[in-house]
């Protein structure tokens, strides 16, 4: 499969804690692809962390390099792709990822917390992150699932697991 020929092998939404990247990772190596994070690539475009554009840009600023981020990584990328946790909130990105290969993975609140604790690195947790993590969930559930093909649970799975229920559930085989 040549870059851009059909978009990525696979595409992860989901909260924060809800292990995109490591997930995309090892999808990737069992599938023998590169994994890509529209994060790390809004980050490389503004040259600056995502906390940084949140204080000094905006969320709006930063939403704006997202999309972007993800309309070209469906555009050019051909292996997994793991979009950040707010992605879905636009509605053009949401258009793009229909029909695609996308998996919501779905994490409980105390499992995420477990995961990226008092994270200061991500903005929008960084007060009352219990809180503001279950209220970001209402918002956003409908949404993960709108675009999503399957939802796989990560509760009480290993990474290695929930990896194997993804390709499982796209019927993907293995490099």
């Amino acid at each position: 499969m040549s870059a851009g020929a059909s978009g990525p092998r696979v595409v992860l939404v989901g909260p924060p804690g809800s292990g995109k990247s490591t997930i995309g990772a090892l999808l990737a190596q069992r599938l023998g692809v590169v994994a890509r994070d529209t994060d790390a690539d809004v980050e490389r475009t503004a040259g600056k962390p995502i906390a940084d554009i949140f204080v000094e840009d905006g969320e709006q600023r930063f939403r704006a390099l997202e999309a972007a981020a993800v309309r070209d990584a469906l555009a050019e990328h051909d292996g997994v792709l793991s979009l950040g946790g707010g992605a879905i909130l636009d509605p053009a990105t949401r258009a793009l990822l229909a029909g695609r290969p996308v998996i919501f993975l779905d994490v409980s609140l105390g499992e995420a917390m477990k995961r990226v604790g008092l994270d200061t690195a991500r903005p929008l947790l960084a007060v009352n992150p219990r809180q503001r993590w279950r209220t970001l969930m209402d918002e956003r559930r409908p949404l993960y699932t709108e675009v999503a093909r399957a939802v796989v649970e990560t509760a009480d799975r290993t990474p290695e697991e929930v990896a194997q229920a993804v390709l499982d559930v796209l019927e993907l085989t293995t490099a």
